[in-house]
């Protein structure tokens, strides 16, 4: 997860302010030095720390806590809120008002600006019906068209390249002209990655802006930078007002303290995060939903848009009648698995859920190489077997195990996880979607059988 050593460290000074029953300047003084460690430990710039901490004590120790009946929960609002206020107060979008909207990437070497690239075209495809057009116009670094063509191929978008026997000026210009042309509502130049002080390079950039005149000039940033990257940030900025930046890497960084100091001390807002190396793996960066997650209030938003991306309501719902009918079989159970998988690492998918306790022991490595077994085995039973688990006798089970490279404990294993799944499926469909208690024939189960006194009385008569 993004900034998790920041996250634990704060959740745990948090922890001790909760737990007291007044607020001093001495307790808060003490949550106060440890907040202001794991800012400074997780690379955020110390002048940003610095104003962090003073807001977050005039906050907590002036009027909005006097009177409360808990105090350590307005400090974890203000903090909140600080932390809110330090990456931005709210998302910012894309700015697609345009016939044709230009989005111009830059950037320093290495940074993940041609990948990026693909994403957001991903991105505009999928989320906002765009039809998009990728620009090769990183004429110096070798392969990188290459690059960009094989993207745009994975990703069925087109791409225009023109080798790298000509100005990137040129190619930006003809590629303004053929999106016209064709239709293109969005055009996105992958420009080449350079150091902000190389001036030539940075003087080629000013001229592709003069020539595109970009809706958004976004920055790509690796989260890994460190605090070098506000110096990056403000050279780029200063030299070609750039719109947003778009933070990559920021799965790999367990600190990305860099990246929270971009929006203070530029102004320029944080548009997109990098959250693992698929194409399909950027986000819209929204503040109030990390600084929940940070804080570890989970981000059920989150989450549930998630959800509504990968599940299909109506193969849901076919699921579920199968379920209703007893036909649920273990092909059912794999794709649900499958479905669950499109969420994303499970870690992660626990750490959007508020409340969830910190499980140490989730490998999301072993959680792959689990499933991976779990097809193997399935795969290796014949479709009327996947369709009716009941047919597995002993035989059945040892061919079964001899297919897959398994044992027949394991296949024992995986009908047990089965026969859980299905129970658990069967209670979820025999809930009261109103009252969400458990229904029996329109009945609540709970609800009192009004001859259950006579057959007792009865009973008892007998005896």
């Amino acid at each position: 997860m993004p900034f998790e050593s920041l996250s634990d460290r704060l959740q745990d000074s948090l922890k001790k302010i909760k737990g007291q029953s007044q607020l001093t300047e001495a307790n808060m003084d003490e949550m106060l030095r440890e907040i202001r460690l794991a800012l400074l430990e997780a690379d955020v710039n110390f002048n940003v720390v610095k104003e962090f901490i003073k807001n977050t004590k005039e906050k907590a120790l002036g009027q909005d806590v006097l009177g409360s009946l808990k105090p350590g929960q307005v400090v974890v609002k203000v903090v909140h809120d600080e932390l809110v206020t330090l990456l931005g107060t709210e998302a910012s979008e894309l700015d697609l008002s345009r016939d044709m909207n230009v989005i111009m990437m830059v950037g320093l070497q290495g940074s993940g600006k041609t990948t990026t690239s693909g994403k957001i075209a991903k991105y505009l495809t999928d989320k906002k019906a765009k039809k998009p057009l990728l620009v090769a116009a990183d004429i110096y670094r070798p392969a990188a068209v290459d690059q960009l063509v094989t993207l745009g191929k994975q990703l069925d978008i087109p791409v225009f390249e023109k080798g790298t026997d000509i100005k990137a000026e040129d190619i930006v210009t003809q590629a303004l002209a053929y999106a016209k042309e064709n239709h293109h509502d969005v055009v996105i130049v992958d420009t080449a990655g350079r150091l902000h002080i190389d001036e030539p390079l940075m003087q080629e950039l000013r001229n592709i802006k003069e020539i595109a005149q970009p809706s958004d000039v976004l920055l790509v940033v690796d989260s890994l930078t460190g605090q070098d990257i506000v110096n990056v940030a403000s050279s780029f900025h200063e030299s070609l007002t750039i719109t947003g930046a778009v933070l990559t890497k920021l799965d790999g960084d367990s600190r990305g303290g860099g990246a929270l100091s971009i929006r203070h001390i530029t102004g320029v807002p944080i548009k997109f995060i990098g959250t693992g190396e698929k194409l399909d793996a950027i986000d819209m960066f929204y503040p109030d939903r990390m600084a929940d997650r940070i804080l570890g209030m989970g981000d059920v938003v989150s989450l549930v848009e998630k959800v509504q991306d990968v599940y299909d309501e109506k193969d849901a719902m076919k699921t579920m009648n199968r379920m209703k009918q007893g036909t649920f079989g273990l092909d059912d159970m794999l794709e649900q698995m499958h479905q669950m998988k499109k969420l994303g690492p499970l870690s992660g998918v626990l750490k959007m859920i508020p409340g969830m306790p910190k499980i140490p022991e989730i490998n999301d490595d072993d959680t792959d190489k689990k499933m991976k077994q779990t097809e193997s085995i399935i795969f290796s039973m014949t479709p009327s077997e996947r369709r009716d688990p009941s047919l597995l006798n002993a035989k059945r089970k040892e061919r079964i195990a001899k297919g897959c490279g398994r044992t027949v404990a394991d296949i024992n294993k995986l009908l047990k996880q089965f026969e859980q799944s299905k129970l658990m499926m069967k209670q979820l469909s025999s809930l009261n979607p109103e009252t969400g208690m458990p229904m029996t024939q329109g009945k609540s189960q709970f609800q009192v059988n009004p001859n259950r006194k006579k057959e007792r009385h009865k009973k008892k008569k007998k005896k």
